[in-house]
């Protein structure tokens, strides 16, 4: 198993203090449920709070997915993640991937049965929680027409959104592709998004790792440990 551990972003070291205990933490369930630590993978929290803008998440589920680790253990949820949205969708990764998850604060490990209830109940949350965000979108530039108001950057909801789906990973033309399946109306009054309308919107980002979506699942059996 990989353990992982984060810091917040005002914390000029990463190292000691907060970190060791977090470590600590992680050696010790490790201990406690017989697992190999290979490496703990430590980071400072990106300062807009993103889970899925940390290189060194990316780092450590690259690492599973190649089928070098059978898992990851953190001291608890929150350090995966500060938004229920981004959440979710870390821990659908891990249920496709079937990989395995342990966070020591729950008491939760996706390798037992009740570990495997608590994460899709989470992953509910969080497809509500996206639900609500894509209405209050909805509803946002709604009201952006009725004032008169037609450029994106006037909505900045909008644009919030279309960058977070950038920083998921997302292509302009998934991202569009969302946006239609659920109605959201474009702000220039054209049939549908496209790509290109998508990029006007938020402009060209890279897309940071993680990137959820093409990771694959884990190589190797399900049965190996470390």
């Amino acid at each position: 198993m990989l353990g992982y551990a984060i810091v917040p972003a005002s914390h000029g070291i990463v190292d000691g203090g907060e970190l060791g205990e977090q470590a600590e933490e992680i050696a010790g369930e490790c201990g406690r449920r017989g697992l190999e630590l290979l490496e703990l993978v430590r980071e400072r929290e990106p300062r807009n709070g993103k889970g899925l803008e940390r290189p060194g998440l990316g780092y450590a589920l690259e690492r599973i997915s190649a089928g070098e680790a059978r898992g990851l253990v953190v001291s608890e949820l929150s350090r995966l993640s500060r938004s229920a949205a981004e959440l979710g969708e870390i821990l659908e990764w891990f249920t496709r991937s079937e990989a395995r998850l342990v966070a020591v604060a729950q008491g939760l490990d996706t390798d037992e049965r009740g570990g495997r209830v608590a994460a899709r109940t989470l992953i509910e949350v969080s497809g509500w929680e996206r639900e609500r965000l894509s209405e209050r979108t909805q509803n946002g530039l709604r009201a952006a027409r009725l004032n008169g108001r037609r450029a994106v950057a006037d909505d900045p909801e909008l644009r919030g959104r279309i960058a977070r789906m950038r920083a998921q990973g997302m292509t302009l033309q998934a991202i569009a592709d969302r946006l239609n399946e659920e109605g959201v109306p474009t702000v220039r009054g054209g049939a549908k998004w496209r790509p290109s309308s998508v990029q006007t919107a938020a402009g060209y980002k890279r897309r940071p790792r993680p990137r959820l979506e093409s990771l694959p699942g884990p190589q190797g059996s399900r049965g190996e440990e470390g």
